[in-house]
């Protein structure tokens, strides 16, 4: 749970212009709303909550998007965009969660799939850039020890997943951030600023980086993303409620829905993001047995403490940046790892699913292989041009629709079902 959550804003933070203290700060916040929506989502409020199981966190989904909508509002602005535009989202989100049931029909494997697979491939030049050192115009970007430090945590990493066993296999890299940062401590790699200038407690100030502000083309970006939250989250307590011996009806799975939604909405607030289930719990329950919606209740509440202990969260900052490319690789390669899974499940012999999937793959990689692509483009619709997620979603889905089912005379396969029937494969995110 805690290495899931903290990920991101550890991503976004720098890219928005943050320093250390305030990326610290970036990540208490996101503990805590995730450990909010975790309680929600376990719980339960009203019809709010799937009462399953189910660990909520910061979605991976969101952070091309959020780090295109920071760099088109500026620095100073770019925190107060996402928060606004996720906002929004979440509200969406909400009101549609009665409805999702009937829609997801349009998200096959062959849609998530397609989608998953561009969120770890966007995410990858994120984790060679930490490999290099992280500061593109800093003298030894890319300087020998940087790429050394990474491809010793990477092997650690490796190692450590083959030779450990049950428990500690799972947080293998976990356990292989700690190691690498430990590595680079006689080579004077790491740095105990955020450390020293943390509190020791602290509450998650509203609004601490500034007033929402609400610009449509990021709102239509979060928008998208919430759409795909909702997608995988569908898919997960799906698979969950087979799982745990509870079959998911259709008032859970709006119950869920309602919770990620909420969780998104109020997130924000105190300087969170857009929150969703994390697919890898579901392994976990699989894999222990252990089947208690308290006992992840209580996992929520732990990280609600950790938010409250910025000193704790400030901890996560020691770690360098080329140790988190190393891992990063193989946390970001795994994502895409599972989309590939969900597509080979897909059933792409049938009809056009291999073009769509070939067309959705190729347009969301525009914005990795050739960044300055869209440059001709206003700065609005860059926005969400520049996120490969994004346009290769609203071109899979627009795709589905054209050729599985807009007049289409071949009738539905387990891979076409809607959310009541079958459940669709899981993707096992990290």
């Amino acid at each position: 749970m805690y290495a899931g959550v903290v990920a991101p804003p550890m991503i976004i933070g720098p890219a928005v212009g943050l320093d250390p203290p305030e990326t610290a700060f970036l990540i208490g916040a996101s503990l805590f709303t995730a450990g909010i929506a975790t309680l929600l989502q376990t719980l339960g409020v009203w019809r709010i909550g799937a009462r399953l199981p189910f660990v909520n966190g910061v979605s991976f989904a969101g952070v091309t998007p959020m780090i295109a909508i920071g760099e088109s509002a500026g620095p100073g602005d770019a925190l107060p965009v996402i928060f606004g535009a996720t906002i929004v989202a979440g509200v969406l989100g909400f009101l549609l969660a009665p409805y999702f049931r009937r829609l997801v029909r349009f998200f096959p494997p062959v849609v998530t799939g397609s989608v998953i697979t561009l969120i770890g491939l966007s995410l990858l030049p994120v984790a060679f850039n930490w490999a290099q050192g992280g500061d593109p115009r800093a003298a030894d970007h890319g300087a020998p020890k940087h790429l050394a430090l990474a491809a010793a945590t990477l092997v650690i990493v490796l190692a450590l997943r083959r030779l450990l066993r049950g428990f500690l296999r799972q947080i293998s890299i976990l356990l292989g951030l700690i190691v690498g940062t430990l590595a680079a401590v006689p080579f004077g790699m790491t740095s105990t600023g955020g450390v020293r200038q943390a509190d020791v407690f602290g509450f998650p100030t509203p609004f601490e980086f500034g007033a929402p502000q609400f610009h449509l083309a990021a709102i239509v970006s979060m928008c998208v993303v919430m759409l795909v939250c909702m997608t995988e989250s569908t898919a997960d307590m799906l698979a969950l409620g087979q799982i745990v011996g509870r079959p998911t009806d259709g008032r859970t799975l709006e119950g869920g829905l309602r919770a990620d939604a909420l969780g998104t909405a109020v997130s924000p607030v105190f300087n969170g993001f857009a929150a969703s289930a994390f697919a890898q719990n579901i392994g976990l329950v699989a894999m222990t047995g252990v089947r208690s919606r308290y006992v992840v209740a209580t996992g929520g509440g732990i990280l609600v403490l950790l938010g409250m202990f910025p000193v704790a969260a400030a901890v996560i900052s020691l770690v360098p940046l080329p140790v988190l490319g190393g891992a990063g690789i193989v946390l970001f390669g795994s994502v895409a790892a599972s989309g590939v899974q969900t597509l080979a499940r897909a059933d792409l012999d049938r009809g056009e699913n291999a073009l769509i999937v070939a067309t959705a793959l190729g347009v969301g990689l525009i914005p990795i292989a050739a960044p300055g692509f869209y440059h001709a483009f206003p700065a609005d619709v860059l926005v969400v041009l520049d996120s490969g997620i994004s346009t290769g979603c609203l071109v899979a889905v627009a795709l589905n629709l054209a050729f599985n089912h807009l007049g289409s005379p071949t009738p539905a396969t387990p891979s076409d079902q809607p959310a009541g029937s079958a459940p669709p494969p899981v993707p096992t995110a990290p």
